[in-house]
């Protein structure tokens, strides 16, 4: 299902363009993942389940420099489009999600009705990562972070690949993750390309049409700094089971599944 690498590029180049900006201003949505709370602002809605994925901001000595830029973005975005419609995250949070696993009504669902689901899950996963041995060559994957990306629910800033070795790496492992049978029959399946991010916050309030003219323009300013500046490098040097309860937090347990690139 994933694209090849070059398709990737293309795809990457076209989600930080100027008029990408300011067609997709037209399709925000509310992110239900966080709730309106009169006194306090936006608050983090119940959303469980599990995903492949890089050590969050607090735990990722290999990009220290790169989370610091993201968290002094992360305060321009909130100073320029405010509270109201950028709910950022913690960056203790950020993180590269290899795999997507299985998440809010998905998760509630298998987990009611699979008794050991979430221990089949992670016996399945350290399985296929024990299985993916052979693929592990000792060395990072290298990404580099391209620009802002705008979701129809949140943003992020979107990561590409150095190189066609790295990104073929990647999706290896997704390849044997998805096309488990055991883990398909968990009723885990992809649902994604795979699309390189670190999440930096969600949307709240959507602004009235009129409104959504010149926020597009604020995006194309805000993609400036990546433009001019030289491109830093995100190193991924293992993927991770982790489980969240929702998108503020990305724990695991010391004996779950840990893949090293």
């Amino acid at each position: 299902m994933d694209e090849n690498y070059q398709t990737y590029l293309n795809r990457a180049m076209r989600l930080i363009l100027p008029e990408t900006y300011r067609s997709q201003v037209q399709h925000l949505q509310e992110s239900p993942k966080f709730q309106r709370d009169p006194a306090s602002g936006h608050k983090p809605a119940p959303f469980p389940g599990y995903t492949i994925a890089t050590p969050p901001g607090n735990e990722d000595t290999k990009n220290v420099g790169l989370h610091e830029s993201l968290t002094q973005y992360q305060q321009q975005l909130l100073h320029k489009l405010g509270s109201d419609l950028f709910v950022p995250v913690p960056p203790e949070s950020f993180h590269l999600t290899v795999a997507d696993l299985i998440w809010d009504s998905a998760f509630r669902d298998a987990s009611q009705e699979k008794p050991g689901f979430e221990g089949q899950l992670q016996e399945q996963i350290a399985t296929i990562f024990r299985q993916s041995h052979p693929m592990s060559e000792g060395k990072p994957l290298q990404f580099q972070a391209l620009g802002l990306m705008v979701m129809p629910r949140a943003i992020a800033v979107c990561l590409a690949p150095t190189d066609e070795h790295s990104y073929d790496r990647a999706l290896k492992l997704r390849r044997a993750i998805f096309q488990n049978s055991d883990l398909i029959g968990l009723g885990i399946e992809q649902q994604y390309y795979f699309t390189p991010h670190i999440t930096l916050g969600y949307f709240g309030t959507i602004p009235s049409p009129e409104a959504l003219v010149t926020l597009g323009d604020s995006f194309v300013q805000l993609n400036q700094q990546w433009l001019e500046q030289e491109p830093q490098a995100f190193w991924v040097d293992r993927a991770e089971l982790r489980k969240f309860d929702d998108m503020t937090h990305y724990y695991r347990e010391p004996d779950w599944a840990i893949f090293e690139f």
